[in-house]
């Protein structure tokens, strides 16, 4: 499969997901030594920046601002975020999203459900210049209210726009011979989304640049890594670049030092940033993701669970399943028709659904909350009462401009209401890597001997 824009390849494997250090800071023991395994996949090199997200708000305006006003506003990063209890922060809380002195500087103010939104956006427009690119729809900049181009409703064939001069030759008789493509047709992309906490931790890690002899076009590579990085550089390097040369000292990546140091002093600035820098800052691990420990903490998929170690499985582990399925017409099983938004309707699947086709431990379409109460965790999380934790607590992953190095070690983690903001949390997507696990889309999944070797 193609790589979608400002993704880079993150090949997948087994490794070693937990603290590596000492919980001193909270003692709470919530992320347990253990080995999983995580699948390929592609992520942002750097974190979703005020440039990006203001392109998603100016397109929202554009869509939706005259019949939806309050949709584009609810888009809109929490400016007063960055208002804080004896701090003066009003000139970043009126220029930090909007002055283009910050638009390269990675967006905060948004909550989980906003991230989600973001995504879910950027894969329809991704794919429609796909399409477009291909012949097969021609620009469409009148888009507006359900006449929106969405992937779903494209493949439905709830959404025409305009159509290119190409067109997907259809063999169904009763088709006229044409037909919207698919992802059978190997063009579309599969949608951009949050991290699940594993996928963000192995990528952090970087762990890839530990194996001493990785696969090349001219040896199979060992299955061995040689040690466990603490932060995401190297197993050599703590929070300042080591080698003797010019950069000697400096931080690696964007955080808080005790004592009230933020930056370091003038003439001599550390890290050379107050606030969040510049996304492309700081040093890139072994994968090229940049800040994954330092500039701002990230959002990710999961649902908080202090026992999530004890209840995940071992192969791409995840807490935070809801299942849903499409609106359909009780007389002939067909789509229901989109909404104003130009959505294809979903609605939950239902308790006689799930326990009819799956396991009787799926009794339920919502499993944020599964296993609460049984014989291992043994424990009902009643927001308010005994706990700050529900199902709508979100993980949020690595340390931020106002952290301590701590938090720089990807194995830790934090959560927050996914309602929530914070001047000090923005996010980054990523997308499945589908058929083989490596990067070749040339090469196929397996192993193979013989004359079975050179078949494709």
């Amino acid at each position: 499969m193609q790589n979608g824009p400002g993704l880079t390849f993150v090949e997948g494997g087994r490794f070693t997901m937990g603290m590596t250090e000492t919980d001193l800071p909270t003692r709470e023991r919530n992320n347990i030594v253990r080995t999983v395994s995580v699948s390929s996949f592609y992520m942002d090199e750097t974190e979703v920046s005020n440039l990006h997200y203001r392109e998603y708000v100016y397109w929202l305006n554009r869509a939706y601002g005259n019949d939806y006003p309050d949709l584009v506003a609810k888009a809109n990063p929490d400016q007063t975020a960055w208002r804080q209890t004896m701090s003066y922060n009003e000139p970043l809380v009126q220029y930090y999203y909007t002055h283009a002195a910050y638009q390269h500087y990675p967006v905060v103010g948004v909550n989980w459900y906003q991230a989600n939104d973001f995504a879910m956006w950027r894969s329809d427009r991704v794919n429609e210049m796909i399409l477009i690119s291909y012949g097969l729809l021609k620009t469409n900049p009148n888009q507006s209210g359900e006449d929106v181009f969405t992937t779903e409703t494209y493949i439905a064939g709830q959404y025409d726009g305009t159509p290119g001069k190409r067109r997907m030759a259809d063999l169904d008789p009763n088709s006229g011979g044409k037909r919207n493509a698919n992802y059978a047709d190997g063009i579309l992309l599969p949608n951009y989304r949050l991290p699940t906490e594993a996928e963000w931790e192995y990528a952090a890690y970087g762990n890839v640049g530990n194996n001493p002899e990785p696969r090349t076009k001219r040896r199979r590579g060992e299955e061995v890594i040689t040690d466990r990085n603490v932060y995401p550089w190297s197993a050599k390097e703590g929070t300042r670049y080591g080698l003797r040369n010019e950069y000697q000292g400096e931080f690696l990546g964007n955080t808080f030092r005790a004592g009230g140091d933020a930056m370091g002093v003038a003439g001599g600035l550390n890290d050379n940033a107050d606030i969040p820098a510049p996304v492309y800052s700081y040093k890139p691990n072994a994968y090229g993701l940049y800040n994954m420990a330092g500039n701002v903490s990230e959002w990710v998929l999961d649902t908080y669970r202090p026992n999530s170690h004890q209840d995940a499985n071992e192969f791409r582990p995840f807490r935070g399943n809801v299942y849903e399925t499409y609106k359909r017409l009780a007389e002939d099983n067909t789509l229901e028709e989109k909404d104003s938004l130009g959505r294809l309707q979903r609605r939950y699947m239902t308790d006689e659904e799930m326990q009819s086709r799956f396991r009787m431990q799926m009794r339920s379409a919502d499993l944020r909350g599964a296993f609460d109460g049984d014989s291992i965790s043994n424990y009902v999380y009643k927001y308010g009462e005994n706990t700050l934790v529900n199902d709508d607590s979100k993980v949020i992953k690595g340390a931020s401009w106002a952290d301590r190095s701590y938090w720089m070690s990807p194995g830790t983690r934090r959560y927050m209401q996914a309602n929530h903001t914070s001047s000090t949390v923005g996010f980054r997507c990523v997308m499945d890597r589908l058929g083989s696990p490596n990067g070749n889309n040339n090469e196929r999944a397996g192993n193979y001997f013989g004359k079975e070797s050179r078949r494709r």
